[in-house]
């Protein structure tokens, strides 16, 4: 019997048309272009898009399928992805936001380098969150990698859910990496210090806050996501407190100590699993 055929995952091209830096570890690159044609239907709040990266040496003209790449191309001169939030959409142009450490990694580098002009190759966008206006309650969570999206969940109750309430605890290095978020009045907007010396994805201070969160009466709405262990001691948490499946989106976004490749690899083993 023959294998199935992948399913074709195209991807879209935008331009750099700006470059903002929100905090001293967060870049937001502004793009346009006709790539933006791909958000037109994008309405979660939790938007994120995979950008692609090619190999030193082996360019490629895009756009491209990267199905039909992978059955042409050896494994080594495939392009790479790297998995970002897209908290703003607007008619000529999209933010997309990069938690920047220094030169590690692969993204983030390239994202405190970019200048208007150039090209970004992504493939989505996907999401699935969006804040209910009936919930009683909402409880999000996250570090750095997660402001984006807490950001845009927030902006969305400001305008569709002003009479929102609940916290939102958001984990940084420090008072520095502070973001003006526009949200309801009863959403309290708790920043968690875990230091300045202290690596990202090493403290509980997140995991620490929501255990000792006090949850309203009636039903809570739950987004919690970031670095998976801490991701972890929070479902443990949530499910202490019966919040239901359909009013949980909790995943991680990244793992400390592993590259990109090898967190998404992992998230078909146990230790990757988290709901």
């Amino acid at each position: 019997m023959s294998a199935p055929a992948r399913r074709s995952r195209p991807t879209h091209v935008l331009e750099v048309v700006a470059v903002e830096w929100r905090a001293p570890h967060i870049v937001r690159i502004w793009a346009g272009g006709d790539g933006l044609a791909a958000f037109s239907d994008a309405t979660p709040t939790d938007r994120y898009v995979k950008l692609w990266f090619t190999q030193p040496g082996h360019d490629l003209d895009a756009p491209w399928d990267v199905e039909e790449l992978r059955a042409t191309l050896a494994p080594e001169q495939l392009p790479v992805s790297r998995t970002y939030s897209v908290p703003v959409v607007e008619a000529e142009r999209v933010a997309i936001d990069v938690v920047v450490h220094g030169d590690v990694g692969l993204a983030g580098p390239w994202a405190a380098r970019a200048q208007p002009g150039e090209r970004i190759v992504f493939s989505g966008p996907g999401g699935a969150y969006v804040p209910d206006p009936s919930a009683d309650a909402h409880l999000l969570a996250g570090d750095e990698s997660a402001i984006p999206a807490i950001g845009a969940a927030l902006a969305w109750m400001a305008e569709h859910a002003p009479t929102a309430v609940g916290t939102a605890y958001v984990e940084v290095h420090g008072a520095a990496d502070e973001l003006p978020l526009p949200r309801p009045a009863g959403i309290e907007l708790v920043w968690l210090h875990r230091g300045d010396d202290v690596a990202a994805g090493t403290s509980p201070v997140l995991a620490d806050a929501v255990a000792a969160h006090a949850f309203a009466d009636g039903r809570t709405q739950v987004f919690a996501h970031g670095e998976r262990e801490s991701m972890k001691a929070i479902r443990d948490v949530v499910r202490r407190q019966g919040i239901r499946r359909e009013d949980l989106s909790l995943s991680g976004y990244w793992a400390y100590g592993r590259t990109e490749d090898r967190f998404q690899a992992e998230k078909r083993e146990p230790i990757g699993q988290i709901l």
